[in-house]
């Protein structure tokens, strides 16, 4: 299948990771500016076909300059294909590292600000829930611009089930929740964690905290209690792959 990406870094990101998936690239007005000119100039260099369209809105649909993002300009890419669990999770024999499973996470702009901050830190995977998860969508990949094309990933049914085959693989599964004792700053980080990051309302499921070795919480220091799910992915990430003192 394929998804209509309107965030040219995102363009730009499969364009260098798979181009071969890059099925089109449809711009608007004459000229292209910004990123959307580095577009067509990377469109032709792999061969990838680019259409001209004819702006067809009024005043104020103008390049935005700030975002890159330009009206009616958008790349038709194929799906990125997961991995097997087995492969997603075999750099932890070799050294160490921090992955990454969304427990039923149903915005998409989390998912894809996860993706981006996981791009960031280095993350060597992200376990996805297959029901009542958003699906990696157009959006998600926009607003990953392009940290989903670095990070591998895989889909699965039964988290909890996964959860367990994960520490057959080397890794110990960390859970996030703001009821929990142990704060962020007191895990061991010379271990490799599986950080598992819960619905946006309900947090964890009650089965997935039992499949936890350990739960933390980002004890806040002002009045505001809690964090957005994908900002509290970020400051997760930010403390473990931190050198360790």
């Amino acid at each position: 299948m394929t998804i209509e990406l309107k965030n040219p870094h995102s363009v730009l990101a499969a364009l260098a990771a798979r181009p071969a998936d890059v099925v089109e690239v449809r711009l608007s007005g004459r000229n292209a500016k910004g990123a959307w000119a580095e577009v067509e100039q990377q469109c032709a260099s792999a061969g990838v076909p680019l259409r001209r369209q004819h702006e067809s809105g009024g005043r104020g649909r103008g390049h935005d300059a700030e975002s890159g993002r330009s009206p009616g300009a958008v790349g038709v890419v194929r799906e990125r294909t997961g991995v097997s669990l087995e492969e997603l999770f075999a750099p932890a024999a070799e050294s160490r590292g921090t992955w990454l499973a969304l427990d039923r996470l149903q915005d998409p702009h989390n998912v894809g600000a996860i993706f981006r901050s996981a791009s960031f830190f280095g993350v060597r995977g992200v376990v996805l829930t297959r029901n009542q998860s958003a699906p990696l969508s157009g959006t998600v990949y926009d607003v990953a611009s392009g940290g989903i094309e670095h990070v591998p990933f895989t889909v699965v049914s039964n988290l909890a089930r996964t959860l367990e085959q994960s520490r057959q693989s080397n890794l110990w599964v960390l859970g996030t929740s703001e009821r929990a004792e142990e704060d962020l700053a007191e895990v061991d980080r010379e271990r490799n964690w599986l950080v598992v990051i819960g619905n946006e309302e309900k947090g964890l499921r009650r089965l997935t905290l039992k499949n936890c070795d350990a739960v933390c919480r980002i004890a806040p220091r002002g009045p505001t209690a809690s964090l957005n799910a994908s900002v509290a992915t970020a400051v997760v990430l930010a403390m473990l792959e931190r050198p360790a003192d």
